[in-house]
This record gives structure tokens, C-alpha cells and sequence, in this order.
């Protein structure tokens, strides 16, 4: 929301900005389709596609597209020196658009502003970019906001456009097509971001059954050879982490965020625990017995975490219904993640 939030302070403020979206990867591309970053006129940026080479060459394009003020599908293949220095083991291949926001054109800052307003009320709603059809090559494209209850904002054809929201769904951005040209269409109602620590037996069962029930799913374990791509394909990201005292550094951690702890030992359980308590996550779910859980309330406690803290944590965590086995325990755990955001999506 903060990427949306910076695009719509500046338009409103007079200033146009070059904009630029992650459309596609493959490989170990370094941040999810729908990923932003502004360049601002004098090369400033907010947000980020992945860092590094990647956005270094992004900003160089922006400086043609500030010119020519249209929008560039442009295809980015990182080499695994590109790969290194962003952390990842292994390159790919990724395509942004980037595209000129002009602040004096009708209907851009109000189409951010109420981008915004749609989030903020928490309701569901749908943005389709109209994708450049060829790569390298300047053209004007088209946004729509589309809102559950049927409203639109620069539809030209609502009902055809309307019916790429139901082939897209509530889950990831998808790429679609509308009237022969690729659409990014992107659900902005709050499906929510599962950030699962730990990157064992039960997140990998976990990891592609939320990512199915329209979650995007974050996995996170500070062991190279378990947080790897390979085990968990269908993923948004996959995290490496330096060390679980340092877990939430980097995340966007809001209302919308589901933080499910599945850590190989109660420490970092207790070590993760201790981090999400103090962030705004709409959901905190801990593996583990009761005794356990009763164990880890009573040393954080000695911290100063008060009984209402520990309130907001499922714990054990899942529904109910007498899971053994990894992959009958991950239904469980996603069971209760569809109840709790149910009750937030409006």
C-alpha cells in the first residue's frame, strides 16, 4: 500500500513520475510480479523491484521514458553475478514496465487516489494495466479500477473488462488478455501475505495450499539448503535469513499480514514471536503444544508482554480437527487462515 500511497502524494502534488512494475519472472528473480518502484525527475526512488543492477537500469530507462513520456515493456535477464549481490543463489529473467505518470493528464491522480481510498476502506477491487504488446518498443497504455460492487474507473468496455476479474481471482497478479493486448491484473482487496517461518516439512505443505486459496505466500528460514526455490516453486518469495533475531526486517508488516511460526525449536519460535507482537499483523499463529506455548508466554512475559499480547496469537495453532501429519496439519493451519481473513474482507 505505501508504493500506492507515495504514486498518489505526487500526483496530487503536480509531480508526474516514471513508474515501474515487475509484469513477469521466472527463475530467482529477486521480488514478486507486481512489485513497484518510482523514479521521481531527479532519479530519486521509493519502493523497490529487487535492488541492484536491476534497478540501476531501470532508472537509466526511466530517464528515456521521462522524455518520450509513454510506457516500455522491457525484459531484464540477471546473470548470477546480478543474482550475488542481490542475495539470491541464481539468476533469472524479469519483465518491467515502466511508465510515465503524467500529474496534468485528467484521470491519473484520480485514479491513484482512489486506488488508495479502495485499500484503505479494505474492500475488494481489481487493477488491470494494459501491457505494451511488444518489448523495447514506446507506447500509451491504459489502467482500470475495478470494484466488486461494479463501479469502474477508465473503462471504455466495463463488461469485458469486468469479466478478466473473475479469471483472475483474489490470489496473485496474473497476466491475462483483454481485446488481443496482455492485461496485469492485480486483486487489491486484502486477500493477504502468509509469512511463514520455517522452511520444514510442514511449510512445504503449508507454502503451495495457501498460495491455491489465493494467499501470497512469503517463506522464510535462515537455512540456505532448506529456503530454497526448488522446494518451494509456487511461492511469492524465499527468504534467507541471516538470523531469526533480524526475521521481520524488510516486511511490510500491516493488517493484512498473516505471520505463521514454524521454526525448528521453541527458541526461534519464541525469538519470532517476540518481533511479531510488536507489529500490526492481523493474524500471529504459533506450531506447538500447549505447554510449550505456556512456556514461551511466561519468558516473554518476564519481558513486559502482557497477557492481551498473547491474546491476539493462535496458539497451537490451526483448527481444530485432530491433524497428525504434515500435509493434515497445513489444512488445518489454512482452514483457520481463510476463517480470520473472512472476517476482515468486506
Amino acid at each position: 500500500m505505501a508504493i500506492f500511497h507515495r504514486v498518489a502524494g505526487l500526483l496530487a502534488g503536480s509531480e508526474s513520475l516514471v513508474l515501474a512494475t515487475i509484469v513477469s519472472r521466472s527463475g530467482s528473480a529477486p521480488r514478486a510480479v507486481g512489485s513497484r518502484m518510482v523514479v521521481r525527475q531527479g532519479g530519486a526512488i521509493a519502493g523497490t523491484i529487487g535492488g541492484g543492477a536491476l534497478e540501476a537500469r531501470v532508472q537509466d530507462l526511466a530517464k528515456e521514458v521521462f522524455g518520450h513520456g509513454q510506457a516500455v515493456l522491457k525484459e531484464y535477464v540477471l546473470t548470477n553475478q546480478d543474482a550475488s549481490r542481490m542475495g539470491m543463489v541464481c539468476g533469472g529473467v524479469v519483465q518491467v514496465l515502466v511508465q510515465f505518470l503524467d500529474a496534468s493528464r485528467p484521470g491519473n491522480p484520480e485514479l491513484y487516489r482512489d486506488i488508495v481510498a479502495t485499500l484503505e476502506a479494505r474492500k475488494r477491487a481489481w487493477l488491470i494495466t494494459a501491457l505494451p504488446s511488444d518489448l523495447d518498443v514506446p507506447e500509451s497504455v491504459a489502467q482500470y479500477l475495478i470494484k466488486a460492487e461494479g463501479a469502474s474507473l477508465g473503462d471504455p468496455d466495463h463488461q469485458a473488462i469486468f469479466a478478466l476479474t473473475a479469471q483472475a481471482g483474489a490470489g496473485r497478479p496474473e497476466l491475462l488478455s483483454y481485446q488481443g493486448k496482455p492485461c496485469l491484473v492485480e486483486a487489491l482487496c486484502p486477500a493477504g501475505t502468509v509469512y511463514i517461518f520455517g522452511a520444514g516439512h510442514v511449510s512445504q505443505q503449508l507454502a503451495p495450499l495457501a498460495t491455491r486459496v489465493g494467499f501470497r505466500t512469503v517463506v522464510l528460514d535462515d537455512r540456505q539448503e532448506f529456503a530454497r526455490r526448488e522446494r518451494f516453486p509456487n511461492a511469492a518469495e524465499v527468504r534467507v535469513l541471516d538470523s531469526f533475531q533480524r526475521a521481520l526486517e524488510g516486511l511490510e508488516i500491516n493488517g493484512d499480514s498473516y505471520l505463521v511460526l514454524l521454526t525448528r525449536g521453541h527458541a526461534h519460535d519464541q525469538t519470532v514471536l517476540r518481533q511479531a507482537l510488536a507489529t500490526q499483523a492481523g493474524y500471529i499463529g504459533m506450531i506447538g503444544s500447549r505447554r510449550k506455548r505456556d512456556a514461551i508466554y511466561a519468558a516473554l512475559g518476564k519481558e513486559g508482554f502482557a497477557r492481551q499480547d498473547f491474546d491476539r496469537v493462535f496458539s497451537p495453532i490451526g483448527l481444530a480437527i485432530k491433524a497428525e501429519t504434515p500435509a493434515e496439519i497445513a489444512v488445518s493451519i489454512v482452514a483457520q487462515l481463510i476463517q480470520v481473513r473472512a472476517g476482515k474482507i468486506r
